[in-house]
């Protein structure tokens, strides 16, 4: 019965600080997705918690998908309208919006930037918001289109 009781004592004494710490990490990432979620708000016009994102890579490009998850009228024209422009502003090399929501540079956009003579960025309406198709036959450029999109399934915590 001792030798349980220490093999109990010793797993709460080991485990207890491991949970506190992966608490910590998890309060602090919670904390960090918050706050992206709030500046997408702000850059974006709509609530990021009650629509949903798909970054999806496809083989000449790929997708950027955004619906709300409820009928919205007033939502689904917010996000139309903001991604116009976002095809517009990456059509031009532009990813302010981008850096600004993750507060960083993200990942493929310089080489975007780059080659955005290369690059076709296309909006198209859905049910419930949009998408902008990204096209392009550069192996570079392929590429980071790649990387800024799985970044956004990341930082988005998004399965697509």
């Amino acid at each position: 019965m001792t030798m349980i009781r220490t093999a109990i004592l010793l797993t709460i004494v080991f485990a207890a600080p491991a949970a506190a710490q992966h608490q910590h990490r998890h309060s602090q990432s919670d904390s960090a997705f918050r706050a992206l979620q709030q500046r997408g708000r702000i850059a974006m016009g709509v609530d990021q918690y009650t629509s949903t994102h798909v970054f999806e890579d496809l083989p000449d490009g790929g997708r950027i998908g955004w619906q709300r998850n409820a009928d919205d009228p007033e939502g689904s024209k917010a996000i139309r309208e903001h991604l116009r422009e976002i095809a517009k502003v990456f059509a031009n090399g532009d990813f302010s919006t981008p850096a600004f929501v993750h507060m960083r540079e993200v990942p493929g956009t310089k080489v975007m930037a780059a080659k955005r003579s290369v690059i076709t960025y296309t909006f198209r309406e859905l049910p419930r918001g949009g998408e902008v198709r990204i096209r392009t036959k550069d192996r570079d450029a392929i590429a980071a289109v790649h990387a800024f999109l799985a970044f956004q399934r990341s930082d988005h915590r998004t399965a697509h």
